[in-house]
């Protein structure tokens, strides 16, 4: 219990103290116009409450991540703890803040267009890339997690295939309708449902005389039964609720609604906090209820889903615990329903289809749903397995381009670039063992040839940014923090 409750006093502490440091590095200007005023176009650039802000993008990042990451990661014991805490307060938190301020600074730009103009236009193809491939899977990810949810409390004619189609159509009408209606309205009683249930299985676990496992020197052994080391999978099984570059592609489409720089802390700093906090109990509630050996057998046979069903139903009964698990439900689909949201942005930005019409929305939109139904027959952990290496990659990218805004500012760039170095050595050793990169295991020789890559790239990484540096105009567009007003399809 102490490490819980004491984690998540670290977790608030962390959004005033730490949070409050990076908004002063960042240099906020409360009176600079937002692309949400200057842009303005009744679709995706609409002037929004910062408290929407604020839920618009909880729900966006958090996802099933915060939930069946923890889950997974239970599996790990007690270090889960201290990466949720850690990652998510010098990591994740900061990473979301950067990446949402940075896109506020630029007329709303998507991470491509961000890599274009502070780490150079051939990087914009290859996060285009990442960042299509990492929306396609999240996208996938979030039906299927929902829909076996789903099943798991409804009557049996209601199939599986049946409820993904269902939240197809869900999703096909809310991208045709302008943010503060797709989102603005539906997503603060979203909000409501996961902060109640969320805060039910927390108080039950606090109060319901359960042992919850706290982190000592004597029980910091890893749990999982496969004996799979802690580094890197830990960091790449809790990504949301600790570090995720999908959160990367959600802040700018709420950096697109925000009126004021004054909000940044709140919406995107505060709200990967409140992430974490959604982290500690799920894992908490996971290593009290199971042992490594249960949880691994009931994640292989009906994915984390059927933990959470466990979880809930334990701890709060049927009813309360149906109601918990609706909570759970409204995150994947309304993270499903952004990363699809953004990945047409994204696309639609790269394609230069300009998206004024209903007809050319829908004519990027509905060929994404078709490849992503496709992709719902895949193995689910298969698919997870995919996007957490996407997912990895992708907010070391993020990192790296905070990283270079900073530099380029004579700000203190140390704090993006440690959390960065790091998750880049992660990214290495896991592709270079992982059974999807060079399936070369996890030996010595791994190790010392991903701190040589890593350092290489490291290397490429501080020689361009001299380079960019040196030659800045100090009236150029990179200090005044604009891109042309015209840059993106949505934008006018």
């Amino acid at each position: 219990m102490v490490t819980l409750v004491g984690g998540i006093v670290f977790l608030v502490l962390g959004y005033f103290t730490y949070g409050k440091y990076i908004e002063k590095n960042f240099l906020i200007d409360p009176d600079r116009a937002t692309p949400a005023e200057v842009l303005k176009d009744g679709y995706d650039f609409v002037p929004m409450s910062k408290s929407k802000n604020a839920i618009i993008e909880l729900l966006n990042i958090a996802g099933t991540g915060p939930i069946f990451g923890p889950i997974m990661g239970a599996l790990y014991g007690p270090v889960a703890y201290i990466w949720i805490i850690v990652g998510c307060i010098f990591g994740g938190a900061v990473h979301d803040y950067m990446i949402g301020m940075i896109s506020l600074r630029n007329n709303g730009a998507q991470l491509p267009e961000l890599a274009s103009k502070y780490l150079g236009k051939p990087v914009k193809h290859v996060v285009n890339i990442f960042s299509i491939l990492l929306l396609m899977l999240v996208g996938t990810v979030f039906v299927t997690s929902p829909a076996s949810l789903i099943e798991s409390i409804t009557p049996s004619w209601l199939t599986t295939g049946t409820i993904v189609v269902l939240i197809f159509v869900y999703y096909i009408i809310s991208t045709i309708l302008p943010i503060d209606k797709a989102m603005g309205k539906v997503y603060p009683w979203f909000g409501g449902i996961l902060i109640i249930s969320t805060i039910a299985i927390g108080v039950s676990l606090l109060f319901g005389g359960h042992t919850i496992p706290n982190l000592t020197l004597g029980n910091m052994q890893n749990f999982n039964p496969g004996g799979t080391p802690i580094f890197p999978a830990l960091f790449f099984t809790i990504s949301c609720g600790a570090i995720s570059g999908f959160h990367a592609t959600q802040a700018p489409m709420v950096a697109r609604t925000s009126t004021n720089e004054c909000e940044g802390r709140f919406t995107f700093y505060g709200m990967m906090i409140a992430e974490g906090v959604i982290a500690m109990i799920w894992a908490a509630a996971s290593m009290s209820l199971f042992d490594g050996q249960t949880l691994s057998q009931m994640i292989s046979a009906g994915t984390p889903s059927a933990v959470v069903n466990q979880v809930s139903i334990l701890l709060l009964g049927n009813v309360l615990g149906t109601i918990a698990i609706l909570g759970v439900i409204v995150l994947p689909i309304s993270s499903g329903l952004s990363a699809f949201r953004s990945l047409r942005i994204i696309l639609s930005d790269y394609l230069h289809i300009k998206q004024d019409t209903i007809k050319k929305i829908l004519m990027v939109t509905l060929p994404l749903f078709a490849i992503s139904f496709v992709l719902t027959n895949m193995d689910f952990t298969i698919l997870w397995r995919y996007f957490t290496w996407a997912n990895q990659v992708t907010a070391v990218i993020a990192l790296f381009i905070s990283t270079r805004y900073l530099f380029l500012k004579d700000k203190n760039f140390l704090v993006t670039l440690i959390p960065g170095v790091f998750m880049l050595y992660a990214c290495v050793v896991y592709i270079i063992s992982e059974p999807i990169g060079l399936r070369m295991g996890l030996t010595g020789l791994t190790y010392i040839l991903a701190f040589l890559v890593s350092l290489a790239i490291l290397g490429l990484f501080w020689k361009t940014g001299q380079t960019q540096k040196a030659g800045l105009d100090p009236n150029g567009e990179i200090l005044n923090d604009q891109l042309p007003i015209g840059t993106f399809a949505n934008g006018n």
